[in-house]
């Protein structure tokens, strides 16, 4: 600690964060109002709770920048528990939405703690290996123990089940294994073994099976298990390559269902087409570039690991959601992060950003 200075948070970080939780803002706006006006009588209601939600993340965000992220190590342990305990009680009291028993519901307002086991399980994995050190290298004393934590998480999660989160958070866990200085060759061993359980809980449910055909194939059932994507389609279709205008969409109209949470891309898409999808993802790739940045110049392995898982479970997430709404890999209904609507994930992703800019004020 007595080598390290505090210095002043990336200013380009911060600007680019903030950048997209404004053009979140605006896009829940222009992709909610309609069906806000219709079901509860205000254009205004999902606005006015993400930028409640937003103004809370941007207040975390600052707070977990003021603190030296160091200190987080002694936190880890107990959010760790205490993600654990939401994971089981979820299961038990927590509200159904959509098929999966992952939410809780407080009044009007939800929580998932799905979004806070995203953090904890990166904090965790970073302090758990940088103790470890030199000894991560042998399975059974470094890896393994690694792995059942992860493996725990995940089952907790996959009996909701939510198979797009858990595919961010074994994916993001992984990379920190590798970062972390695992040995590849036990990785890839349990990467072979774990591929047919994988096959076997994507085949245990019809619905899976579904949404893998029609992926491959949209336009085979386009009233049934390919209705999301198709109408997507249609809407980077009409989008063409100015887009039809911020508020002008179409497809936002009751024809592309959750066109403000896992589609909102999709509406990006048709209002401002692809010269506006090529800047919005522009604006995306260069916040991950400086997060990379800004983990691999952290002066300790906690602060490198913690910025790349932050940093992997951001993107991951992200390329889930855009593969899914373009058609280019199945999709797992997990949203836009900064983007779609939605209060915990956007709270725990300025969470996340805030360790992140605590990470990078330390100078070695």
């Amino acid at each position: 600690m007595n080598t390290t200075k505090r210095g002043r948070p990336d200013f380009l970080m911060l600007f680019l964060t903030v950048l997209l939780v404004a053009i979140g803002l605006v896009m829940v706006f222009s992709s909610s109002a309609m069906t806000s006006s219709i079901k509860y009588h205000s254009m205004w209601y999902f606005e006015l709770r993400q930028v409640t939600w937003a103004s809370a993340g941007l207040f975390f965000l600052f707070f977990f920048m003021n603190i030296r992220y160091q200190k987080l190590k002694k936190w880890f342990r107990p959010l760790f528990l205490l993600t654990v305990v939401l994971l089981v009680l979820v299961l038990i009291v927590g509200t159904k939405v959509n098929g999966h028993k992952s939410w809780f519901g407080i009044g009007s307002l939800g929580m998932q703690p799905t979004e806070l086991a995203k953090l904890s399980l990166v904090l965790y994995l970073a302090a758990l290996i940088e103790k470890k050190g030199d000894r991560f290298q042998n399975f059974k004393e470094g890896l393994a123990p690694v792995l059942l934590i992860v493996g725990f998480i995940a089952g907790l999660i996959m009996l909701q089940p939510d198979i797009g989160s858990n595919i961010i958070i074994v994916s993001a866990s992984v990379i920190i294994m590798i970062v972390g200085g695992a040995n590849r060759k036990h990785l890839l061993l349990v990467a072979l073994c774990a591929v047919p359980v994988g096959m076997v809980i994507v085949m245990a449910k019809s619905y899976r099976i579904q949404r893998l055909t029609s992926f491959m194939d949209p336009w085979s059932d386009t009233q049934n298990s390919s209705y999301q994507l198709v109408q997507s389609l249609y809407a980077f279709g009409h989008g063409g390559l100015t887009g039809s205008g911020f508020g002008q969409g179409i497809q936002k109209l009751f024809y592309l269902p959750e066109a403000h949470t896992d589609f909102i891309f999709s509406t990006i898409g048709e209002e401002f087409g692809f010269i506006g999808c090529a800047l919005f993802l522009l604006i995306y790739l260069a916040f991950l570039w400086r997060g990379l940045i800004i983990a691999l110049r952290s002066p300790d392995l906690f602060g490198t690991l913690c910025g790349i898982g932050i940093v992997s479970t951001i993107g991951i997430q992200a390329l889930i959601n855009l593969g899914g709404v373009t058609g280019s890999i199945p999709i797992t209904g997990v949203p836009l992060p900064f983007i779609s609507y939605g209060g915990s994930s956007l709270l725990l992703c300025m969470v996340s950003i805030g360790v992140l800019l605590s990470i990078s004020r330390e100078r070695g």
